[in-house]
């Protein structure tokens, strides 16, 4: 797990609050005699207020447990419970796993209120967040280098940039599989060959997001070797203007939440899908989790505005296409990279 700090951008650093379980899990409410306890699959980035988790309990009578499923892995684990859930509801499936979520037949019918049916996935996966993926820079490390920051994924491929960026893995990490799915939008048929000259120009590949960003990046506390890594466009925010965004490289990567097909308690998932979007627990989203809040009405804090705006440009895949293609492209990128390291 990791320490959270202040100024740290930490997408994935709130599994201290639900390694497992909520605190919110002890001493079960009861109403009319039943069970009310409503069940929510997450990963380790969740994080909402002690405050928050008493006023949802005591406004919709249900009492919340949550199950942390670690980053990356709630499809799996919804997966692995197909055919015997449980759990009542899940939140954390992005842009590039919501398809298979959907083929798979994970999830049930559920518009929340003040959503419109066009603003989910086929009706069945809220939106609740939103964090653009993208490369950052180390602005001082390319200021005392005198070296040009980069702008576009082929900068990275130049003699310059050689052996300065380090990367997730996409078979491992959410940004890394984002990441992936940019480079396909961008460059259609040819993409492998863009990730053939991307590793054989230096670029390093490390299991997760936060081995890349606290270890091996230079521009964080772990003052590592390299001054571009693939983080999130909010994350300058938490480093004061010390980094920046490329937002050139920026895709579009939306979390979403729903309800577990087969669900013993489908009406407290609901209430729970619901309350995650009142403007409150929205508001509090950019502290709690790092990214952006679904919801366009909810105003940001002070050093999102200055540091790291909303990208107003970005790439966005084809939720559908990416469904049909992720594995097809994860085994092509993984032939590619076992053989970069021979």
């Amino acid at each position: 797990m990791i320490s959270l700090k202040k100024t740290a951008v930490a997408l994935a650093a709130a599994a201290l609050v639900l390694a497992g379980c909520s605190a919110a899990n002890s001493g079960d409410k009861k109403a009319d005699g039943a069970d009310k306890v409503v069940t929510i699959l997450t990963h380790d980035s969740f994080k909402i207020s002690e405050e928050d988790i008493k006023a949802f309990q005591e406004e919709s009578g249900y009492q919340l447990k949550t199950v942390s499923a670690g980053d990356g892995t709630v499809l799996n684990q919804l997966l692995i419970n197909k055919d015997k859930p449980v759990v009542d509801g899940f939140y954390g499936v992005d842009t590039f796993q919501a398809a298979e979520v959907i083929n798979s037949g994970l999830a049930e019918e559920f518009v929340p209120k003040g959503l419109e049916k066009s603003d989910t996935v086929e009706g069945k996966l809220a939106p609740i967040d939103r964090g653009d993926v993208c490369l950052n820079a180390d602005n001082r490390w390319f200021a005392d280098k005198k070296i040009d920051i980069p702008k576009s994924f082929d900068d990275l491929l130049k003699p310059e940039y050689k052996n300065l960026t380090v990367l997730t893995d996409p078979l491992q990490s959410t940004p890394g599989m984002a990441f992936l799915a940019a480079t396909v939008s961008t460059y259609g048929d040819k993409w492998t060959e863009y990730w053939k000259d991307l590793l054989a120009n230096g670029t390093k590949v490390v299991k997760d997001w936060s081995t890349a960003y606290y270890t091996e990046f230079s521009g964080s506390e772990g003052k590592g070797a390299y001054p571009i890594v693939l983080s999130y466009s909010s994350s300058p925010a938490y480093e004061k203007g010390a980094t920046s965004s490329l937002n050139d490289t920026c895709i579009k990567q939306i979390e979403y939440a729903g309800v577990t097909k087969g669900a013993k308690n489908a009406e407290g998932a609901k209430a729970f899908i619901e309350f995650l979007l009142t403007d409150k627990v929205q508001k509090s989203i950019p502290e709690n989790m790092y990214v952006y809040p679904y919801k366009k009405n909810v105003e940001l804090p002070k050093e999102w505005a200055t540091y790291a705006p909303l990208p107003t440009t970005v790439i966005e895949a084809d939720i559908q296409k990416v469904g049909a293609e992720r594995k097809a492209w994860l085994d092509e990128y993984s032939k590619i990279y076992q053989e970069s390291t021979k």
